[in-house]
């Protein structure tokens, strides 16, 4: 029994290809575009192919994210709280806490030992602090997106970022460059400052235990590391965090088709 996940987020789409017995078969990571319905079809097809599966041979297919209504092959559109739940359970059985940040927003979940949901919170208002935040840090810094993690952990001067509103801190990059100081520093004050408003979110819902953190913004160490250093604890990160979602939509697709 195959089964897919495909969740729909406003930067990028990701689709899983599950099977019970061998777990993840496949998956797929594509830009979302101005395309929703597109991207998807896309991205499906993008993870079928990877497992080596055709379309027929889907039993059961679950979209999620913000754009889940646009799926046109989905069987049933659930929530992304439920299914990162169900993701993050699958993969770290011992994980309460889920810090997951997307390309727009940040979600922090508690959860029980079945995954189920038991709180959560988001701040889905403001880019601020999430992975559309720090990409255009990267342009202002003239960084590789996937290098600001790695350059970050190599600072010298601990210099401090006041602001997480994306406009003024572009700004206040750009100040910090004409006052030549190390992009080094700059990328590790700009990881701290992501990591206070996270943590801010955190403790807003309470910590209950281990924590495991998803999203794309998981990708980027430094960020990992300074939101670790805030906890005072280690965080379980799944070596593809950003199809966390999307397995967990696949699983619930399984779990249907099994009842």
């Amino acid at each position: 029994m195959i089964t897919g996940g495909t969740d729909i987020g406003s930067l990028s789409v990701e689709s899983v290809i599950f099977e019970k017995k061998e777990g993840v078969i496949g998956y797929s990571i594509v830009l979302t575009g101005a395309n929703s319905r597109k991207s998807s079809e896309v991205s499906l097809e993008q993870a079928l192919n990877s497992a080596n599966v055709r379309r027929p041979e889907l039993s059961y297919v679950v979209s999620t994210g913000c754009g889940r209504g646009m799926s046109g092959f989905a069987n049933e559109s659930i929530t992304e709280i439920t299914c990162l739940a169900n993701g993050v359970n699958h993969l770290f059985p011992d994980c309460r806490t889920i810090i997951d940040i997307g390309g727009q927003d940040t979600k922090v979940i508690n959860i029980d030992e079945e995954g189920r949901v038991i709180g959560f919170d988001m701040n889905d208002k403001c880019a601020a602090g999430t992975g559309r935040f720090l990409e255009v840090m990267a342009m202002a810094l003239n960084v590789d997106l996937q290098e600001m993690g790695k350059r970050s952990l190599h600072f010298k001067e601990d210099i401090e970022i006041s602001s997480l509103c994306t406009v003024f801190a572009e700004s206040e990059v750009v100040s910090l460059v004409s006052e030549g100081r190390e992009v080094e520093d700059i990328l590790h004050a700009l990881s701290k400052a992501v990591a206070d408003r996270t943590v801010s979110l955190l403790e807003r819902v309470g910590s209950a235990g281990k924590v495991a953190m998803t999203g794309g913004v998981a990708k980027n160490m430094g960020v990992v590391r300074a939101i670790e250093e805030r906890l005072g604890q280690s965080m379980m990160v799944y070596h593809e965090p950003q199809i966390v979602g999307a397995l967990g939509a696949a699983l619930i697709a399984s779990e249907k088709m099994e009842d």
